[in-house]
């Protein structure tokens, strides 16, 4: 695991519940905590609801994301080659290699000619894996449009420069952000008692 996952990674239910975050700051407000916490909360539904997709469909969490990936390519009007899903996805070439032949084999993607490149081999969402993908995620992708829909422009403006921003925090790796030291304080919500960490 390395530090970006780790600085994501959920605590145990009691842990999350009382809201606690590590910093060296003992400035953080009570509401700065909660958003943090909803942000969590969040990201623990959205994994679960990626866990069900993956289940509906029988396959794997790097062969969803490659699917993701090539109708994301092909909405755009872009061919990838395997060796782009290799590097997207971080994985060797050999286990891209296995990865797409297992997405064939269950119809979701064939090779076909590069359009731009006949030397190279494309690889190409069927229409079995948007439908698919479609029935498993529209219902879903619908309920958070319905929220987004609700709120202001100036509201969403908001919240996009926040996502934003916590985005590129989170792509700086700790040196890049000045930290010199190891030490964490932990910060927790008034009312909230201590607990132990293990």
């Amino acid at each position: 695991m390395d530090w970006k996952e780790l600085a994501t990674v959920s605590t145990d239910e009691s842990s999350t519940s009382s809201g606690y975050w590590y910093s060296e700051r003992r400035t953080e407000s009570a509401d700065s905590i909660e958003l943090l916490n909803e942000l969590r909360r969040y990201r623990e539904s959205n994994a679960l609801m990626r866990s069900k997709v993956r289940e509906d469909m029988g396959m794997g969490e790097k062969d969803l994301l490659a699917l993701r990936l090539l109708l994301s390519a092909q909405a755009q009007g872009r061919a990838m080659r395997q060796r782009d899903l290799a590097q997207n996805l971080s994985i060797q070439p050999a286990s891209a290699s296995a990865l797409v032949d297992r997405l064939v084999k269950d119809g979701y993607v064939k090779r076909t000619p590069h359009p731009d490149d006949r030397r190279s081999i494309a690889v190409e969402p069927t229409d079995l894996a948007s439908r698919d993908v479609r029935r498993t995620l529209v219902d879903m992708h619908a309920r958070m449009l319905d929220v987004t829909d609700a709120m202001t422009p100036q509201e969403r403006g908001v919240v996009t420069r926040f996502l934003r921003d916590l985005n590129h925090a989170m792509d700086k790796r700790p040196e890049d952000a000045g930290s010199s030291t190891t030490s964490f304080t932990e910060i927790r919500q008034p009312g909230h008692a201590s607990a132990e960490t293990s």
